[in-house]
């Protein structure tokens, strides 16, 4: 069987994490044919993140943007569950929770004996190293970086990260499977956020740097990287939208990891992270959004 054919046949899938990454994959894949399972212990947050991903699929039904019956064929394929036993059926599983390497070692050392013997494991990490990873997966040579940009419905970019062990066939396989799910792959070597963020958040790091050090006002940052540079977003509502925690994380993942201080992350961001202003997911960061429209909180 080659890469093209194992990937066509890879029709149950697990999605670990209900969270805005978590739901998009599961959407992505539910699109194009495959069952999908969004596997989360928290049943509130996984209610949230699946009735916010079947809310999308109902505009985009309003906007014309697909038909009601594939609409409604998408959503019967995505099932949840609460219990992590659910991965037992899965011939791919996509862990997709929260940017935190411990806390994603610990899910996959438990979920180590629960897999199925042909599964392919791939973790949507943005910045944390997949050999670490996969070396408490019980199957590194089946595992692989599979890093979606957000929002993941509508990114066309997929990174593609080797661990040390990954073998060719996991590698040309989810290769393959990218490019079934419509989009694009680009490989990436496994070092410290890869290729998009090790270029994207030392630009936003320093954005807020700006702000910090009274180079520029929000507005006036965002609109000069908006205007002047041609970006759809400037810096600090693009931090929002990504959660100043995510953004922290990676930051601290370069940090320690390059042992640069080029990528020390900004006082300021780690403030807003202590204050617990997230971003738009706490309504609250760089801007504040119970205003429309939303407002500069500096």
């Amino acid at each position: 069987m080659n890469a093209s054919e194992a990937a066509a046949a890879i029709q149950r899938i697990a999605v670990l994490g209900s969270g805005r990454m978590g739901c998009g994959i599961a959407e992505v894949c539910a699109g194009v044919g495959a069952s999908v399972v969004v596997i989360d212990p928290d049943a509130a947050h996984l209610k949230a993140g699946v009735d916010a991903l079947r809310a999308r699929l109902d505009r985009r039904v309003a906007r014309e943007e697909m038909s009601a019956a594939d609409c409604a064929a998408v959503q019967g394929r995505i099932a949840t569950a609460t219990d992590n036993a659910a991965v037992g059926d899965a011939q791919l599983v996509i862990e997709a929770i929260t940017e935190d390497e411990e806390a994603k070692r610990a899910l996959l050392k438990d979920l180590a004996p629960r897999f199925a013997p042909e599964a392919l494991v791939a973790t949507n990490t943005s910045s944390i190293s997949i050999t670490r990873l996969a070396a408490v997966s019980g199957r590194p040579e089946r595992f692989l970086g599979m890093h979606f940009m957000n929002p993941a419905h509508r990114m066309q970019l997929v990174e593609l990260i080797r661990g040390i062990a990954t073998s060719d066939e996991t590698f040309e396989t989810l290769k393959a499977f990218v490019e079934r799910l419509g989009k694009t792959s680009a490989a990436a070597e496994d070092f410290p956020a890869f290729i998009v963020n090790r270029v994207l958040l030392p630009m936003v790091n320093e954005a807020i740097y700006a702000l910090y050090e009274g180079v520029g006002t929000v507005e006036a940052i965002d609109a000069g990287l908006k205007l002047g540079a041609n970006h759809p977003m400037g810096p600090l509502e693009l931090a929002d939208f990504i959660g100043l925690d995510v953004c922290l994380s990676i930051m601290h993942v370069l940090y320690d990891g390059l042992a640069d201080s080029k990528y020390r992350p900004c006082p300021l961001l780690v403030k807003y992270v202590e204050a617990g202003w997230l971003g738009r997911k706490t309504g609250r960061g760089f801007y504040d959004y119970s205003q429309d429209p939303p407002r500069p909180t500096r």
